[in-house]
């Protein structure tokens, strides 16, 4: 369990999905990851925008798409010390600004980008809301990964933007490629004590404390996506989550399958919007 009280700026912090039926979407995911739900639209707001909650800390959002075409997919929000900057800089790395800084009242300003490749992603300026406060225990946010066809370009412009570096890490047979920003695993290790310790002690830990998101390579995948930006929740059973996933509508896009040092499996909701459930399980000693 960790719990978060702010957020490094370049530190991935927030994520929601904009869903046509929020309320059918709020049904899946509430009976999925046992989601409990508090509505923060202003009154009279049109666009519902519905917090998940587990144990009262917020995880998670359901909204609803500004358009009536845009697919159902999961937004990642990285966070920024300002907006603007954050988008003179995508501007001058070759990006595209999808919507124009926003201000929400008491919570913080935010903007969506498209990166060089098309992948969409988001940033968020905090005022009251920090972002996700409970992550990487069962029914919450672990991970968010980009797929792109061209990784050598993908770092370019993420090191443009957000000062992310590449991190190569082996675990046992299975490798990975990672965006890490420096100074983040300082940053949590300052109030963290257990987190220190265990960063000093392991040398393959202490490697990793600054990675902030994934880097998954698409490029020998002809019949891959277009470049774009996934999400990945923490679980503490791969296969039942699964088999809940289609007994709530859902679909498995791919049936859980051991990585290590994971068991995972990709799913779809019911109106189609992808995400990956994935069950630690480090090799036994």
């Amino acid at each position: 369990m960790q719990e978060r009280t702010s957020y490094l700026s370049g530190v991935p912090c927030w994520l929601d999905i904009r869903q046509h039926d929020s309320e059918a979407a709020k049904e899946f995911y509430g009976g999925l990851f046992g989601w409990e739900f508090v509505s923060t639209a202003p009154e009279g707001s049109p666009q519902p925008y519905d917090v998940a909650r587990i144990r009262g800390k917020d995880v998670a959002a359901i909204g609803r798409p500004r358009t009536a075409d845009t697919p159902p997919s999961w937004n990642t929000y990285t966070a920024v010390d300002s907006v603007e900057r954050a988008t003179e800089r995508v501007r001058r790395a070759g990006g595209t600004v999808v919507s124009e800084v926003m201000d929400l009242p008491g919570a913080g300003r935010l903007a969506v980008f498209a990166d060089a490749q098309g992948a969409v992603f988001s940033v968020w300026e905090a005022a009251e809301f920090i972002g996700a406060q409970l992550v990487n225990e069962p029914g919450t946010w672990n991970f968010s990964e980009l797929h792109t066809t061209d990784p050598k370009e993908a770092a370019r412009f993420y090191r443009s933007v957000f000062d992310w570096e590449l991190l190569d890490f082996a675990v046992g047979d299975s490798a990975y490629t990672f965006f890490k920003l420096a100074g983040y695993g300082a940053s949590l290790a300052k109030n963290n004590p257990e987190f220190r310790d265990r960063i000093a002690a392991d040398e393959g830990a202490a490697a990793f404390a600054d990675v902030v998101a994934t880097l998954i390579d698409e490029s020998k995948h002809p019949d891959a996506a277009l470049p774009h930006w996934s999400v990945t929740f923490a679980v503490d059973d791969a296969d039942a989550i699964a088999a809940e996933a289609e007994r709530l509508g859902g679909k498995v896009i791919v049936p859980p399958f051991d990585v290590e040092p994971v068991r995972m499996t990709v799913l779809a909701d019911p109106q189609g919007a992808v995400f990956t459930a994935s069950k630690f399980q480090p090799r036994e000693q």
